[in-house]
């Protein structure tokens, strides 16, 4: 992961003295930060501006990483800031379509571009996933950046305006979703935001559930903390009243708290205890249709993926109970709603590009001298680790997940009971959503990653 992406950056089409790359290595494990520096030194040695930063004090997670090597003397003499997390692959063209984006705009703060992933086809979990994804990228963030010019900063792939950082507040550890935290502030500050859809940047999506349900709980605990400091904040701002509704109602409730809450509590406590109670009775427009038009609307960003609907809609009410205990936990300040997992990534999305990126190693320097090849050896070896990771984490035992199982045995047992009563559409529904509980609460759905 980190020898593509590294690579990635520093072949960028661009000046190379006008160019500066900080690799920010937040990894407690000793043989990583060699392996880093190692790959440091040998871009180092063709001729980047690359330096390797490692925190001796790792607090804030990445806002802290991020405004530790923001405050280094030398950041003065630039003026823009593009920011990659450690599985993004930015193509050789990006910052020549992004920076001119800038020029002739001085309130222009952010260009951001959209997540293209390498590996959405890899597994169910994954094509799920870019289903939900692609909905965010060509809906969300488009509509708001044409109509209000402002959207939520993805965290990667886009570049910022240094002064826009710096008179926003900078990076701040108040929370665990600091692209939210600083993209609200910038906003409320009368900077404007630029998404474009038509440059991508190339990701990889967590291919095991345990990864993702640990990044979906990140995803919404961290954006009910920051509504909570910031709500006071928004209704006092000088912005109009049309964008404090777009930032207080869809920004925040509709996607991060309003559809979980919906979702939980409506398929999986009140449909199934309605089927004990003979005088409640919920609409078929309820179970069926609703649903179903919320699903055919996430699905048409990517239409290739419409056979998936089905699944979609089940999978998205079975993610509603991490959605909502996320949720919770971050409005109430619970301690899990500080916790930073870190999201697990295989690199396998671009290994064949890095077998021919290691041979190609022995190419000589700018200034014709050979490459020193003790940096550079570790390449191959590193590619074959990672394939005996991988083939060590198809034999990890499946994970079983206590809440899933538990929605699973009361969704069955209430199909079940919706058999006898003769109530067929929420038979049909309530057993396919049980078994969908089922399988996720197995983890029979994603890769086993150890």
């Amino acid at each position: 992961v980190y020898q593509q992406s590294i690579a990635a950056v520093c072949v960028q089409d661009w000046p190379r003295e006008r160019m500066l790359v900080q690799v920010l290595d937040d990894s407690d494990d000793l043989d990583v930060q060699l392996l880093i520096k190692a790959e440091v030194q040998k871009w180092q040695q063709k001729g980047v501006q690359i330096l390797y930063r490692h925190r001796l004090i790792r607090t804030g997670y990445k806002a802290g990483n991020l405004k530790s090597a923001m405050s280094c003397d030398y950041v003065k003499d630039y003026e823009f800031v593009s920011i990659f997390d450690a599985d993004f692959q930015p193509g050789p063209d990006f910052l020549k379509k992004t920076i001119p984006h800038f020029k002739g705009h001085d309130d222009i703060a952010l260009v951001q571009t959209r997540w293209a992933f390498v590996n959405k086809d890899e597994n169910l979990l994954t094509r799920l996933q870019n289903v939900n994804l692609a909905f965010h990228f060509e809906v969300e963030q488009q509509v708001n950046g044409m109509f209000i010019n402002f959207f939520g900063f993805n965290g990667t792939a886009g570049v910022w305006r240094i002064k826009a950082l710096e008179e926003s507040g900078g990076w701040l550890e108040r929370t665990t979703v600091e692209d939210m935290d600083i993209a609200v502030r910038a906003h409320l500050h009368g900077w404007r935001f630029i998404y474009l859809n038509d440059v991508k940047c190339l990701c990889e999506l967590p291919e095991s559930y345990e990864a993702y349900k640990k990044q979906q709980h990140r995803w919404h605990s961290g954006p009910m903390q920051l509504f909570r400091l910031c709500f006071v904040g928004i209704i006092r701002s000088k912005v109009s009243f049309v964008k404090k509704v777009n930032l207080i109602f869809l920004f925040f409730l509709l996607r991060k708290l309003i559809l979980p809450l919906y979702s939980f509590t409506l398929f999986c406590i009140i449909l199934p205890m309605s089927m004990f109670l003979p005088e409640a009775q919920l609409p078929a427009w309820v179970v069926c249709y609703v649903p179903g038009i919320m699903s055919i609307l996430n699905i048409l960003p990517t239409p290739r993926s419409f056979p998936f609907i089905v699944p979609y809609l089940l999978f998205e009410n079975t993610m509603s109970v991490t959605k909502f205990n996320a949720m919770i936990s971050g409005l109430f300040k619970f301690g899990s709603s500080y916790e930073w997992i870190v999201t697990k990534k295989l690199g396998r999305s671009s290994e064949a590009d890095l077998v021919a990126f290691v041979e190609k190693e022995s190419e000589p320097r700018m200034d014709g001298r050979p490459l020193q090849r003790a940096a550079s050896e570790s390449g191959l070896a590193d590619l074959n680790r990672l394939e005996m990771n991988k083939r060590a984490g198809k034999k990890r035992r499946n994970r079983l997940y206590r809440k899933e199982l538990t929605l699973a045995f009361l969704l069955l047992i209430a199909s079940a009971r919706s058999l006898l009563s003769a109530q067929g559409i929420h038979f049909y529904f309530l057993l396919f959503q049980g078994i969908t509980f089922l399988v996720v609460g197995l983890d029979l759905i994603g890769e086993q990653v150890s």
